[in-house]
């Protein structure tokens, strides 16, 4: 038995090998811990780069066990596999941009080390929802993310915006978290068990009966408006228009994801064991309803806009009903597409709220008559914006196309009758193109009132050319990530 100054190193070994499939996660709790002590007088310059230190080696740990197919659970409550890896892939490379694009964010400065802590501790909790097994793991996960979020919008005290879309998330929240509350409750009481493989089971006895109904009405109410599905989705627009603009590209890019989660395991579990007793076509069907609404109403009133952020953020709730199609088809291979179309949604959605955020950070408005002219002022960085436009828009041969692609093909060729809603995607994204090209005449046909150059600073620019480079890449090469989401589908199938 070997010994380092008097500890044992079995012991270590196993404590290590116990934690690994929570490893990433142990990084960034001890980060949100320390991080907060060097935000206090002459060493709180150095809470970014700290920060930005825990998030890497968080990110690259992730990828490492991605790329080592590792495999493993955490007292039974969380579970890693490549499902779970891609997830916190997600949103570690989320956290990773907003964190970049925060070094320099004078706003941040005087609570610097709270900003990023809540920043870490929200992203804990959506990691623990990407690999929960358990009802309990889950609803824990969900308030940690959600609790920190709500902090996190009301960042800027002094500003009448942030507090009053604080408030509106804070009221929106505590009454979705107890809908969603009472639906699992209900769940729990009709199954005996909160763990999710033996819900799965119990349902796969085909005992759909009236507690079953309520309880799903309430769990889609509760957690539609997590994912601002409609007629869940008010509070979105005036939250991210409100909080500052590194939060709303946190929010934009990653928090939705997390109820793209929560529906999945809940639901799509749900749909695949019930296939043994004929399924259950009628919430199918009612998942392709909210599926359609939601993506006709998003791209229908972002047309409307003039507000950049309420814009992205409408857009936001069209792109939540693309992804709903996966509930509504409830295969293995539109999972993985829909897998895809989060990935490149990071980068498409996470790029154009980064611009904004550079542009604010230099005085421009967030009007959409603001940009008149910023082809002249910032070529690159309207560049990158226009291709973030056209890439949302689903232009070919951007990410946003092989995305949409792989994810309506997938409605296509799956038993059902899909095609309707299909066509409705295409119709609803072909509309998109209408506001998203407003944008981009603006950068690059209407005049400015001048033509001063707008300097961007560096970590800005280093997290645009990120996010422009994959939304580039995964559309041209879109096999080595689509790799991943079929692995992470078939790893999520094989939980049922």
């Amino acid at each position: 038995m070997m010994d380092l100054f008097g500890l044992d190193l079995t012991i270590i070994n196993d404590v290590v090998k116990e934690l690994m499939p929570i490893m990433p996660q142990v990084i960034l709790i001890i980060a949100a811990i320390i991080v907060p002590v060097f935000g206090y007088g002459k060493r709180k310059g150095i809470t970014a780069w700290l920060s930005l230190a825990a998030v890497t080696s968080a990110l690259a740990l992730t990828i490492f066990l991605i790329y080592d197919s590792y495999s493993g659970s955490f007292l039974n409550l969380f579970e890693f596999n490549e499902f779970t890896g891609f997830m916190m892939l997600i949103f570690m490379l989320v956290l990773f941009l907003v964190v970049l694009i925060s070094l320099t964010e004078s706003e941040n400065r005087k609570h610097s080390g709270e900003y990023f802590s809540l920043l870490f501790v929200a992203t804990i909790g959506m990691t623990f929802v990407a690999g929960a097994t358990d009802l309990i793991t889950l609803f824990v996960g969900i308030e940690l993310a959600s609790i920190s979020s709500y902090a996190l919008v009301a960042f800027r005290k002094n500003d009448p915006r942030s507090a009053e879309a604080a408030v509106k998330f804070l009221i929106i929240g505590g009454v979705s978290t107890a809908i969603s509350l009472y639906g699992m409750s209900l769940l729990y009481g009709m199954t005996g068990t909160t763990e999710l493989a033996a819900v799965a089971d119990y349902l796969a006895a085909g005992d759909f009966t009236w507690v079953y109904i309520v309880a799903v009405i309430m769990l889609i109410a509760g957690f539609g408006f997590k994912l601002a599905l409609v007629p869940f989705h008010a509070w979105a627009p005036d939250v991210y228009e409100g909080a500052p603009t590194p939060v709303a590209t946190f929010l934009a890019a990653g928090s939705n994801k997390m109820g793209f989660i929560i529906f999945f395991k809940i639901f799509l579990i749900a749909f695949v064991a019930a296939q043994t007793v004929g399924g259950v076509p009628e919430l199918q069907w009612l998942f392709a309803i909210l599926a359609g609404v939601t993506m006709t109403v998003g791209n229908i009133i972002a047309i409307t806009q003039t507000s950049i952020k309420r814009m992205l953020a409408y857009s936001s709730i069209a792109q939540a009903g693309y992804v709903l199609i996966v509930l509504a088809v409830a295969t293995e291979y539109i999972l993985a597409g829909g897998l895809f179309h989060m990935m490149t949604h990071v980068f498409m959605k996470g790029g154009a709220f980064i611009v904004v955020a550079a542009l604010c950070a230099r005085g421009i408005g967030e009007y959409i008559s603001d940009y008149k002219g910023l082809a002249k002022r910032a070529p690159l960085v309207a560049a990158a914006m226009g291709l973030f436009m056209f890439s949302l828009a689903g232009i070919p041969p951007l990410a946003g196309f092989a995305s949409k692609f792989i994810l309506f093909s997938g409605a296509v060729t799956a038993e059902g009758t899909w095609i309707w809603l299909v066509a409705l995607a295409v119709i609803n994204s072909a509309l998109s193109l209408y506001y998203y090209a407003r944008v981009v005449k603006a950068m690059f046909v209407d005049k400015g009132a001048t033509t001063e150059k707008i300097r961007v600073p560096h970590s800005f620019k280093f997290a645009i050319a990120i996010c422009a480079v994959a939304t580039v890449a995964m559309g041209l090469y879109l096999g080595p990530i689509m790799e991943i989401c079929e692995a992470a589908a078939a790893a999520f199938f094989a939980m049922v």
